[in-house]
């Protein structure tokens, strides 16, 4: 939710303006909060001996970490953007239901998956591609983290809100907060400690907490915040929480599928390159995702003006938004697809010390990420169907890569060229991806053209 003077900035101030206000401080913040895995990676890598084991553990739980992530959308994008329609609609009592349902939703979630998780850690390992030589690895840094569920969740998914609030600023510091003390504490935990990978894990969590109680303070005793979470204001509202869901539901089964692919992708990588290739797509995502971070910060920015916008009934604003965010997504992207062909194994370089591992991710992350200039369509057009609360949309724009095509590029490609079809299925799934989203968008536009 925004302030009164926010409201009026949201549907009268310049976008270009607005997109700076708000995109900024999320791109700080999201490339900041990648440090909590990303660092994570760099230095698991790097434990003496067993570096590469270790770093394709941390590969097998990403499909767990991802559905977890997946949760925090769930709920917390989808109380966000609920906050920003309910904005638009200049209905703030309602805003404040929705924020208190979205907190208890949190609490939920996080017990259910602190329980479930814990009880069938070993089962889901396997399932997910563990061998006997990474699944120790992958349990010893899992563990640590399912039980720090409820601080994953509190700190990423409650701070949506924060944005949604008119204090994007505040925002990024949350999540910049979080990701210091896991900086400071990653090396002391691992090396200093002598704790290894569960160390890794611990420092993660530690930090997730100091970022949790960060964004409580603001909703409690924050005198920049006009919603507020207090005993008075706490209840849970089924019809709220149906809503939250409903518009959540995109960015969870983008990331549920997410998960699907990495299971898919492991199990491949396992028959066609052995432990080794699990690590060297561990390394690639890694790379990818120190590129992509800033354009889910880009995205997070434009949602409240989006939303705001819709709601309000101001479309030409709607589409000069997602147009210009999707320029500044497009020259990013680029910037970044030139980095990775020009500097790979510096980049790789930053993961691990094994030379195996290595060989195989230069052979991969070249062909792997080629389509990276044009993904900015797909990734846009579904934050817009979200943005607007058409969340069937979007989830169906977010699944075309990742489902539709993904996976079965994968399992085809796989069996045909071996460990180089599976490099081969990124690019020919985002393209294809590509094509269905800019056609979404155009016919949304059209629609848009009409209600004006």
């Amino acid at each position: 939710m925004v302030h009164a003077e926010d409201n009026n900035l949201l549907g009268q101030e310049k976008i270009g303006k607005l997109l700076i206000k708000y995109s900024i401080p999320a791109i700080i913040g999201m490339v900041v909060n990648m440090l909590y895995n990303v660092v994570d990676r760099i230095y698991i890598g790097k434990i003496p001996d067993v570096g590469g084991l270790a770093i394709t553990g941390v590969g097998i739980t990403m499909p767990i970490t991802s559905i977890i992530t997946g949760i925090g959308m769930l709920i917390g994008i989808g109380t966000s953007a609920s906050i920003s329609l309910s904005l638009g609609a200049k209905n703030k009592e309602k805003a404040q239901n929705i924020l208190s349902t979205g907190f208890l939703s949190i609490i939920i979630a996080s017990i259910a998956v602190a329980l479930f998780g814990n009880m069938f850690a070993e089962s889901i390992v396997h399932l997910f591609g563990g061998s006997d030589s990474t699944t120790p690895y992958a349990l010893l840094y899992l563990r640590p983290l399912m039980f720090g569920t409820i601080f994953n969740l509190c700190a990423f998914g409650l701070n949506h809100s924060i944005s949604s609030d008119g204090n994007p600023n505040v925002s990024m510091f949350t999540m910049i907060i979080g990701a210091i003390i896991n900086i400071i504490l990653d090396p002391i935990f691992i090396f200093v400690f002598d704790m290894g990978i569960k160390g890794a894990a611990y420092a993660t969590v530690i930090s997730q907490f100091v970022a949790t109680l960060w964004v409580l303070y603001y909703f409690t005793k924050g005198k920049k915040s006009s919603l507020h979470l207090s005993k008075s204001t706490l209840r849970f509202d089924f019809a709220i929480a149906k809503a939250i869901l409903s518009i959540g539901m995109a960015p969870f089964f983008m990331q549920l599928a997410g998960s699907m692919v990495q299971v898919v992708s492991n199990k491949a990588l396992l028959k066609y390159g052995g432990d080794m290739a699990i690590g060297a797509m561990t390394v690639i995502t890694s790379v990818c995702t120190i590129f992509i971070m800033p354009i889910f910060g880009l995205n997070q920015g434009c949602q409240p003006i989006i939303g705001y916008n819709y709601g309000a009934r101001k479309y030409d604003r709607v589409k000069k938004t997602y147009l210009l965010g999707l320029t500044w997504c497009t020259i990013i992207l680029v910037i970044s697809f030139a980095a990775i062909q020009l500097f790979p194994e510096a980049l790789i370089s930053l993961f691990n010390n094994d030379k195996e591992l290595t060989a195989i991710a230069l052979d991969g992350i070249r062909i792997y990420l080629f389509s990276l200039p044009i993904i900015g369509i797909q990734m846009t057009a579904s934050n817009y169907f979200q943005s607007i609360g058409k969340s069937k949309n979007a989830m169906i724009i977010g699944l075309t890569r990742q489902v539709i095509f993904l996976i079965p590029a994968f399992l085809i490609f796989s069996k045909l060229w071996g460990l180089q079809g599976i490099w081969f299925a990124g690019p020919i799934a985002d393209t294809l991806a590509v094509c269905i989203s800019g056609f979404a968008i155009y016919h949304e536009f059209k629609l848009l053209k009409k209600g004006e």
